[in-house]
């Protein structure tokens, strides 16, 4: 938050309190994900998807019969949440449970093969490693039937022992502690509470995905990310709205002694409750769910990589609600990778730069009405913008990070000449719009002709209206608008030595 002052209140959707906007340099962050170390704790199993077609009934029983064509197996359960830290870009360090069968050696030898995870599994022969076999009709993408071979028995004395020594030795080593509970038996009370005992001696966060209805065992953890089922069964709440879940979260995280709580809502989005300041609740991504399992592993990975890399509580919901988007729309209990993360939250970045030039203001208002369908944020910018320099583009991703969606407006040709002189623009208003049409920070790009942008302002009404810190908030065009539609005005600073009109100085023969 560097360099960024904020003024007014930001409306959330369904948002109970406002919060400063927070800047979102993906780039940046997955650089810093990079580094991290996440050390994931939980239930591993086998998950094995049969795909085939459904043509018949049996002869034998009412049962119909699925030719299979093709099978898949991937490493599931917490394990699942080991691969999207690691596919995310995170290093990944797992410790589980597995039986002395067929099924754990496969299972061994799928994470083994796994990059960016180092496993420590422990081997209890009294039990069977877990494997779920799932038949799925190809051609409805519907799961007909699951298998299931498991003992959900808490471990054994000695089993939890073993994994106590060999969980304590590696919180050091990581940056950040994953708890992910199926109910299978790792996650014993004994094992939860030396972890997260030896976690905060360490100064390490702990995020817990909960399966036990009794938190008071994950009492110290930092985050606890229910779905709204386990939120609801848990607290003894109908946690039907955001209101309904602020206050049931509230006197939860007095007795389980966290910083905050994630309640995921599926296709009604996700709400964070932080112990400190206002709860946030974002919305779904509109997208075409294909499968949802998995999709909270893929919430507590993001969520676990992102606050290791150092984000705050709300980036760190907003990555997770899109890394969330883009698992459910894949089959099986799938991964997610930073480049289609990144894709995700810029989803403009790979269009050509002519789709994102706006020159009718009905496709405009088109545009904006199914961003604010989607619950999008809209962010505006103006400028010039003749000779484009370093200047620029720090306020464009400053811009581009407080929202979700950014539109430039950019001055005519003629307005140009107006305020700059008759030598100006350098580059005619389709040249300068296809240069800032071509940064991945930008979703469309307007062309005015007026000398200010307030008529587009009032058009827009965007919910983050930001300008270069040499302004000052009175002076930005069309803050009142955006102001009483409940935005916010953000200023960032400039980056010194760098001006447009220097620059067409100095090429025209003037003084360097």
């Amino acid at each position: 938050m560097s360099g960024i002052i904020s003024t007014g209140p930001i409306a959330f959707v369904e948002a109970l309190q406002t919060m400063p906007t927070p800047i979102l340099d993906f780039d940046a962050l997955a650089q810093a994900i990079s580094g991290r170390t996440v050390l994931c704790i939980g239930d591993i199993m086998l998950d094995e998807f049969v795909y085939g077609e459904v043509s018949r009934i049996s002869p034998e029983a009412p049962a119909p019969v699925i030719a299979a064509q093709r099978s898949e197996i991937h490493v599931g359960g917490a394990g699942n949440v080991a691969r999207n830290v690691a596919s995310l870009g995170a290093r990944c360090i797992f410790v589980g449970l597995v039986g002395e069968d067929d099924a754990g050696k496969r299972l061994k030898a799928a994470i083994d093969d796994q990059a960016g995870i180092e496993s420590v599994l422990v081997c209890d022969p009294s039990r069977p490693t877990t494997r779920k076999v799932r038949f799925v009709s190809e051609h409805f993408s519907t799961h007909m039937l699951r298998a299931d071979w498991e003992q959900a028995l808490p471990a054994s004395d000695d089993v939890e022992t073993k994994l106590i020594d060999a969980i304590l030795p590696q919180i050091a080593r990581a940056d950040i502690v994953l708890l992910s509970d199926y109910a299978k038996g790792v996650l014993t009370a004994r094992v939860i509470r030396h972890t997260i005992d030896a976690a905060r001696k360490l100064g390490k966060r702990v995020i817990v995905d909960p399966k036990s209805l009794n938190w008071a065992i994950y009492r110290g953890a930092t985050l606890l990310t229910p779905n709204r089922r386990e939120f609801s069964e848990a607290t003894r709440s109908r946690a039907e709205t955001v209101q309904s879940i602020v206050e049931a979260s509230e006197d939860v995280m007095r007795l389980a002694d966290c910083d905050a709580i994630l309640v995921t809502q599926g296709e009604h989005g996700m709400t964070l409750v932080p112990r400190q300041g206002g709860a946030v609740h974002v919305p779904a991504f509109p997208v075409k769910v294909r499968d949802v399992s998995g999709a909270g592993d893929t919430v507590a990975a993001a969520l676990a990589v992102s606050l290791a890399a150092g984000a705050d509580w709300d980036t760190a919901l907003r990555v997770a609600n899109a890394a969330a988007a883009v698992a459910v729309g894949k089959q099986g209990t799938a991964s997610v990778s930073a480049a289609e993360l990144r894709r995700k939250i810029l989803p403009h970045a790979t269009l050509a730069a002519e789709e994102k030039i706006v020159l009718d203001p009905a496709a405009l208002d088109a545009q904006l009405a199914e961003w604010r369908r989607q619950g999008q944020r809209v962010g505006f910018t103006n400028g010039c913008f003749d000779i484009l320099h370093p200047g620029h583009v720090k306020v464009l991703t400053a811009a581009r990070a407080a929202c979700d969606r950014l539109i430039v407006g950019l001055n005519s040709d003629a307005s140009v000449r107006r305020l700059k002189g008759a030598d100006r623009p350098v580059q005619d208003e389709r040249a300068r719009a296809e240069v800032l049409a071509a940064l991945e920070a930008v979703d469309l790009v307007v062309i005015f002709a007026e000398d200010t942008p307030i008529d587009l302002i009032t058009r827009i009404k965007p919910g983050v209206l930001v300008k270069g810190g040499d302004y000052t908030r009175e002076q930005v065009v069309g803050h009142e608008v955006v102001e009483a539609a409940g935005g916010t005005v953000v200023l960032v600073d400039i980056l010194q030595g760098f001006s447009t009109t220097a620059l067409v100085h100095r090429a025209r023969g003037g003084d360097k």
